[in-house]
């Protein structure tokens, strides 16, 4: 039988690295690559059995990724986030897509638990790339968002039905910190591409954001959790284009950091 291999990227994630490879333990083997961890995501990943590795020289997410490929071993690879839980249907899907055999792509999307609250009524549209034969994923490449680079496209792509729980803000101090790290490296990317920012630009790209989550996707039936979340989100891609405008010359330290 096929072989599988679940890769997890860490750094500081003792709230929520238990629960994540409890949910991954049915795989052949998990990896752990640590960005240098100074709280106890070590001892908690080594404890629960995970291959563990540390990689503290910080050179972005697709470096990081390509480290953790590196260290795993099995037929596929699903990635798998620490703050991401792996459901009981969705392991059993997993489970069908290795055995298959097959060398395709296959997306997730999320259940979203925001604040202590999942927003069961949210409609997360968002799919991801996140499981793989090893043999036909080459690297990655990117600063944020990072895309996977493969061997033989066009490969077949296929959605998983059953998603995956996202833990994506546990609070508003930890929101607005990751708010901080998310909107500088969405601007290191577009400065990298060459585009243009500004208040304006800011102001129409995350207006549109709040619009789409809150009323298209139904987070105010969320609640206050879903009104944080999806503001939240917006006020990142504001930040990304004022950053973009206002910070130019810090964003190339960015991208390295």
């Amino acid at each position: 039988m096929p072989t599988l291999s679940i890769g997890i990227l860490t750094l500081n994630e003792e709230q929520r690295i238990a629960a994540c490879l409890r949910s991954a333990a049915f795989a052949d083997e998990v990896v752990v690559v640590d960005s240098g961890s100074t709280d106890r995501t070590l001892e908690l990943a080594q404890g629960l059995g995970a291959k563990v590795y540390v990689h503290a020289d910080w050179q972005g997410f697709a470096v990081q990724r390509n480290r953790l490929l590196a260290h795993t071993s099995s037929d596929y690879i699903f990635f798998l986030d620490a703050d991401e839980e792996i459901t009981a249907e969705l392991q059993a899907q997993l489970r069908e897509a290795v055995a298959s055999g097959q060398n395709a792509v296959w997306r997730i999307q999320w259940r979203i638990v925001a604040f202590g609250r999942e927003l069961r009524h949210f409609r997360s549209r968002t799919t991801v790339e996140r499981l793989f034969r090893r043999d036909a994923l080459t690297a990655f490449e990117g600063v944020v968002h990072e895309q996977a680079l493969l061997k033989g496209e066009p490969l077949p792509r296929h959605t998983l039905p059953a998603k995956l729980r996202h833990y994506v803000r546990d609070s508003v101090r930890g929101s607005l910190e990751k708010l901080t790290q998310y909107a500088m490296l969405g601007a290191a990317k577009r400065a990298q591409a060459g585009k243009r920012g500004g208040i304006l630009r800011g102001l129409a790209s995350s207006s549109s954001m709040f619009g789409r989550l809150y009323i298209f996707q139904l987070g105010f039936l969320g609640g206050g959790a879903g009104f944080l979340f999806c503001y939240l989100i917006a006020l990142e891609y504001f930040f990304r284009y004022v950053a973009l405008d206002y910070d130019r010359d810090m964003l190339t330290d960015t991208v390295k950091r």
